[in-house]
């Protein structure tokens, strides 16, 4: 099961960025060590991905070495679905190749993906692994081909599905941040889930990402907890009956007048003009005198 590559990520991205959370257990990260090259948490966070993935690669190349050189034909003991003597596949297809350029990308890809897996996700690293190797070896048992399906890209794409869906339903911005990662350098995985190339076993690439997903929802509580921000940890203030803005102003300076003193004010006065007619006895051409009484 041959897995094809379009983009690189260099390793040294997994140092550049600080993904480490903020609060860490000490005590717990030094009693669950592997490795003892150093003594801060986050160092030997690293060294223990990097351990673990050394391991698989160790017996990937080691079984690869002896098909080679020593004649040991491993590689019929891969994965025959539907068949009794194929059930052994499920455990053992992982760590068989075809050739030199199968087994060489299979390397990179595990690398970085594993790695991230072990750093990232190390309360629950382990479990993810044997998920993907067992459960997607079992969902290829049975929808695959008639065929011998070998290939470390199974647990590869279970790797890289868990890593992409588990970071963007969980509520940490770091893990998001991988999430992405994983999407930019990696994205072009996704074709090959679908049956593009008949030469290799796009079934085992489906099985291995159909795993990783729903293996991410559900451990979607388990692992890294959800980053917690310090307004979440400070207790809420009791409502406080004293407080400033529940004083009633008694001097209406900045405050609106009720709308019952709106009209008080705004009522005009009433004014009454009479006019009394008197006829001019002067002459003609005058008018009439008019004599106002304003009230």
């Amino acid at each position: 099961m041959k897995l094809q590559r379009t983009g690189k990520l260099p390793f040294s991205y997994l140092f550049d960025i600080s993904l480490e959370p903020e609060n860490i257990d000490i005590h717990r990260v030094n009693a669950n060590r592997l490795t003892y090259f150093g003594n801060s948490p986050e160092k030997t966070r690293i060294y223990d991905a990097l351990l673990i993935t050394a391991l698989l690669l160790a017996v990937m190349w080691s079984c690869f070495l002896l098909e080679e050189f020593m004649n040991v034909h491993l590689r019929n003991y891969g994965l025959h679905p539907r068949s009794l003597e194929g059930i052994a596949g499920i455990f053992t297809m992982t760590f068989l190749h075809a050739d030199w350029k199968h087994i060489t990308q299979n390397s990179l890809g595990l690398i970085v993906m594993n790695s991230m897996l072990f750093y990232f996700y190390r309360d629950i690293s382990f479990k993810v692994v044997v998920i993907l190797i067992f459960g997607s070896g079992i969902l290829l048992w049975l929808i695959g081909r008639s065929s011998n399906h070998i290939g470390a890209s199974l647990l590869i794409y279970g790797e890289w599905a868990f890593l992409l869906v588990s970071g963007i339903i969980r509520k940490h911005p770091n893990l998001r941040g991988v999430a992405l990662l994983v999407a930019l350098y990696y994205g072009s995985l996704i074709w090959y889930i679908f049956p593009v190339d008949q030469k290799i076993s796009w079934e085992g690439h489906l099985s291995g990402f159909v795993i990783g997903l729903v293996c991410a929802i559900a451990l979607r509580k388990q692992g890294p907890a959800d980053k917690v921000y310090q307004f979440q940890l400070e207790p809420e203030l009791p409502d406080d009956e004293n407080a400033y803005w529940k004083i009633p102003d008694t001097t209406n300076q900045g405050v609106p007048a009720s709308p019952s003193e709106n009209q008080q004010v705004s009522q005009p006065t009433t004014i009454t003009v009479r006019y009394h007619y008197k006829e001019n006895t002067r002459g003609e051409g005058a008018g009439p005198e008019k004599h106002k009484k304003v009230e």
